[in-house]
């Protein structure tokens, strides 16, 4: 169960949303402005983000189907894992998927995405697909990333996405110098492209995150340090792991902005206010997004040894990412509940169909397996190892018959 600290905090930016236009004009309007009062806390601001979030109904729509695919994808690897199509490590998002979709919205194309190891949302959002993402869990050759990187290494230059990283909070210094990167080639007197990287909790307290902090902090870098805090790290609760529990606050003289990360209209309006201020040269800011996984750390864990079964269910009851989407649909007139039912049908077979794709392709040819390791030039996918990598002696080896 939560402690008192932790259940606190959860509850503590958690708003419901309301409708500010009136029902006589909703039937007419093809936006509305939701009312997201309670859903940011500031730190070295002296105002933060809108409290209003004004919304079309394609952007709605479009967010409700973006997360609704995130769910259906990640249960399915649940299932495809149980039956032993997945191997290896694999860490599902289901629970989060208004912090990603609504960082998604706020950002451009050309702003750089790092992440951990719970990367398969991301992926998809980042120019990949459902068959790509799962297919690269099943190994296979037309995978996101070959069926060389699994569930952890997912990664996509062309859309800017540069992983899926499985060393705990080894991504955040890449995405300081993703940074540094954006502000060196920025054009003069116009807003910069901006470096986001995530991590989780249990990652806070790294040296590496602080010693990227800091350097991002001197140099004024377009770095957004983003915080998925959904309570437990690897299966310990934050009372226990972190004697700060307000990570917002955790880069000191860097400002920064707690996030209700179930509530994917206040992620995006909490993001495009920190994208505004660290493209526009104030330096970095810290954003703790407040969610939770309803799965447990990877596969590998049940999730019930360090919280009970009644906690999770009260979270997807009343905290439910895209029930809240749905209820918002519903209220602001953009889709009825028969119509949601019918979407969610429509994705699940969607869904379905693409799981078939993947299982159908082949796995990587051996040779493959092993390139794309060492680099000879700048060419790319010249993977001829360079003259100074001592290569093993296989006359030496006793593994091998010479």
């Amino acid at each position: 169960m939560f402690s008192s600290r932790s259940n606190t905090i959860l509850r503590r930016v958690v708003s419901k949303p309301t409708m500010v236009r009136s029902a006589s004009r909703r039937a007419m309007s093809t936006s509305h402005t939701f009312d997201i009062t309670g859903s940011f806390e500031i730190h070295n601001f002296e105002s933060g983000p809108s409290e209003t979030a004004e919304v079309s109904k394609d952007q709605l729509v479009a967010m409700f189907e973006t997360m609704y695919t995130m769910r259906r994808m990640e249960i399915t690897c649940d299932n495809e894992y149980k039956a032993r199509n997945i191997r290896g490590f694999c860490h599902l998002y289901d629970g989060q998927e208004a912090v990603a979709t609504g960082i998604q919205e706020a950002l451009d194309k050309e702003d750089s995405w790092v992440t951990s190891y719970r990367c398969h949302v991301l992926s998809l959002m980042r120019g990949g697909s459902v068959a790509g993402v799962v297919g690269e869990l099943f190994g296979k050759a037309n995978g996101v990333t070959k069926g060389k990187g699994g569930s952890m290494h997912m990664y996509s230059k062309e859309h800017n996405f540069f992983g899926g990283h499985g060393i705990v909070g080894a991504q955040v210094p890449i995405g300081a110098g993703l940074a540094f990167a954006h502000k060196y080639n920025a054009k003069p007197g116009q807003p910069m492209n901006v470096a986001i990287g995530c991590y989780g909790d249990g990652a806070a307290n790294q040296g590496q995150i602080w010693e990227a902090a800091n350097m991002s902090n001197l140099w004024d870098l377009p770095m957004i340090f983003c915080i998925e805090n959904n309570h437990y790290g690897m299966g310990t609760s934050i009372d226990r792991h972190s004697s700060i529990s307000d990570y917002y606050k955790m880069g000191n003289a860097i400002p920064g902005l707690r996030i209700d990360g179930m509530n994917v209209l206040a992620v995006t309006e909490g993001m495009k206010f920190a994208k505004d201020y660290v493209g526009n040269g104030n330096g970095p800011m810290y954003v703790e997004m407040m969610t939770y996984r309803y799965h447990g750390h990877s596969m590998s864990d049940p999730g019930t040894t360090y919280r009970n079964r009644e906690e999770i269910e009260f979270t997807r009851t009343n905290r439910d990412p895209i029930e809240h989407v749905k209820s918002c649909l519903q209220e602001a007139g953009f889709m009825t509940a028969e119509e949601i039912k019918e979407t969610e049908k429509r994705i699940r077979k969607e869904v379905q169909k693409e799981v078939k794709k993947a299982k159908e392709w082949a796995v990587p040819e051996a040779n493959e397996v092993v390139e794309d390791i060492y680099a000879k030039s700048l060419t790319p996918h010249d993977s001829t190892h360079p003259p100074f990598v001592r290569m093993p002696d296989m006359a030496k080896s006793f593994k091998f018959d010479v």
